[in-house]
């Protein structure tokens, strides 16, 4: 009798342990569910398999966007600041004249390391105006939406100084950068902002933000200098 006892005891235990196990696993596969649940559409990873393009005309850039430095400098010194700023601190002294760019939906200010984000009204108007028709183009030829980078912005004698230093063969010291009216716009890096399966190629994208250019260029709202060593457009606002 007292094995048997010893027996029934020992069934009991491994009941109870099996079922304490099962009451765990239930516990595990609900929070696993709640996880995936709680998991939305947009934190899935998409597979951009689907190569789209923009149709337009291919051109020279440089050809097209040839505005030399002479010509972009004598409107950026008629219209932008009275003079250029010595430093940071000097530049901050002058900010009733300025007013500063932010990332938005259609255009990153890129980590500027040798500028700062700020443009005269006009300027920052036009920038915004360039995104507004670029992220059009897109919409209306039914291409997933990219926002492209602005590199260079506002920059200080100070800022020429460590670009000369550097071997940056374009930084000037009369630079256009000088007077809040000039921005570079770099034609090889985008962000895609759209989710989904359709993507761009960067030249292709280079071919919309050129046109966009194009188009202004024409209205004779900017200057614009196609720069291939640094692959940016470089661009003064003219009004």
């Amino acid at each position: 009798m007292a094995l048997s006892g010893q027996s029934n005891n020992a069934s009991g235990l491994t009941a109870k342990r099996s079922y304490r196990l099962f009451i765990a696993g239930l516990i595990a596969l609900a929070v696993i569910s709640f996880i995936g649940c709680g998991t939305s559409q947009d934190d899935k990873e998409i597979v951009e398999d689907s190569l789209v393009w923009y149709p337009g005309r291919t051109f020279s850039y440089k050809l097209k966007f040839n505005d030399l430095q002479v010509k972009q400098h004598a409107v950026a010194s008629a219209i932008g600041l009275s003079r250029p700023p010595q430093d940071r601190a000097d530049a901050a002294s002058m900010r009733k004249q300025l007013v500063e760019i932010k990332t938005n939906e259609n255009y990153i200010v890129d980590s500027l390391t040798h500028s700062v984000p700020y443009l005269i009204p006009c300027a920052k108007r036009e920038l915004d105006a360039i995104g507004a028709e670029w992220a059009d183009i897109l919409q209306r030829n039914n291409l997933p939406h990219y926002r492209f980078y602005v590199t260079s912005v506002l920059r200080t004698q100070e800022d020429i100084k460590y670009l000369q230093r550097s071997g940056n063969i374009n930084s000037v010291t009369q630079s256009c950068h000088c007077y809040g009216t000039t921005f570079d716009l770099a034609y090889m890096r985008y962000d895609k902002v759209a989710r989904t399966r359709a993507y761009m190629h960067e030249d292709n994208l280079k071919l919309v933000l050129g046109q966009v250019l194009l188009n202004h260029q024409r209205a004779g709202k900017i200057f614009v200098k196609y720069e291939a060593k640094q692959s940016c457009f470089h661009i003064t606002v003219r009004q």
